[in-house]
């Protein structure tokens, strides 16, 4: 107490020590004199029984394997090798893929399937994208969808559709197969599609599916069909089998095409000598004859003459 009846007291870094140590026996954990900033803070925790606790000796490596494995851990995240970890983690344990069963596809082969999945034999079931694997399953040239689905512990099953070719498209020196809305396939190298009907010229692949199903509709015309040829993107020639060209018009088809096939059943106009048929004008066919048919035709008209000018002359 000074002069002033004040009660003054003195705090000396023994003072702070005298818990320490009382605690020290029990606990083992603090010791020494603690900063100013700190003592505080200190007793604070003295009053939540923090003294009390039982620290065991290998606390310290613990918790400093945990702060190793935790920035390990941030540091693959960071980077971007999570995703590799995880996979090769996985695989080790038994959930590497070794099995891929494969259905639907019979234009595609299975290699060429397991090749977009980009497995080396330690690809893990978990880590696997299924999105990512189906989209490019579907990228291949002849799929029109895929679903990938995952078995665990080890198998993916893949169920490919693939698309139709209905026609061969011809431009310039160019074959491909192509949809029936014109949509473009892969390009035609073998004579597994040779069947499909042949469509030629710029804008053919588009409309083919319209005038094959015009034809289709004279069985007798459409039997004998080669190519359909697009001229100008603007109407159709059809060359038949014996080389004749028939030159469809813009518009009127249907009509004109009954009318050719009235006429060749009543005539076998489509099996004479000619070159072409031009269905062009409203209210008559045009036939171009071919030479030979041209000379026969000559001579047919010659002894017709003759024929009348001696009936004249007997009369």
């Amino acid at each position: 107490m000074d002069g002033g009846g004040r009660v003054v007291f003195a705090v000396r870094s023994t003072d702070l020590r005298a818990p320490v140590a009382r605690s020290g026996a029990r606990a083992g954990l603090f010791s020494g004199v603690l900063p100013r900033v700190l003592r505080r803070p200190f007793r604070v925790l003295l009053r939540t029984g923090v003294s009390d606790m039982h620290v065991p000796g290998y606390a310290a490596p613990l918790m400093t394997g945990a702060l190793l494995l935790a920035t390990c851990l941030y540091g693959m995240s960071v980077g971007g090798h999570w995703p590799q970890f995880l996979q090769t983690m996985t695989a080790y344990s038994g959930f590497a893929v070794t099995d891929v069963r494969i259905s639907g596809n019979g234009e595609t082969s299975d290699i060429d399937v397991l090749e977009r999945l980009d497995l080396n034999g330690w690809t893990s079931l978990v880590g696997l994208d299924v999105d990512a694997a189906r989209d490019q399953v579907a990228s291949l040239p002849w799929v029109q969808s895929a679903t990938v689905r995952k078995v665990y512990p080890d198998a993916i099953e893949i169920s490919v559709v693939e698309k139709t070719p209905f026609a061969i498209w011809q431009y310039g020196k160019d074959l491909m197969l192509v949809e029936a809305d014109g949509k473009l396939i892969t390009p035609f190298r073998s004579g597994r599609h040779a069947d499909l009907p042949l469509v030629v010229g710029e804008g053919a692949s588009g409309k083919a599916q319209a005038i094959v199903a015009r034809v289709a509709e004279h069985p007798e015309i459409a039997s004998r069909v080669e190519s359909y040829v697009r001229v100008g993107n603007r109407r159709w020639d059809l060359r038949l089998d014996n080389g004749v060209t028939l030159k469809l018009p813009e518009e009127g088809v249907d009509t004109a095409l009954s009318y050719l096939a009235d006429t060749d059943r009543a005539s076998g106009l489509l099996s004479r000598d000619i070159l072409a048929v031009d269905m062009r004008l409203e209210d008559r066919l045009v036939v171009q004859l071919t030479s030979e048919g041209l000379k026969q035709r000559t001579a047919a008209v010659k002894e017709m003459m003759k024929q009348l000018k001696a009936g004249g002359r007997r009369t």
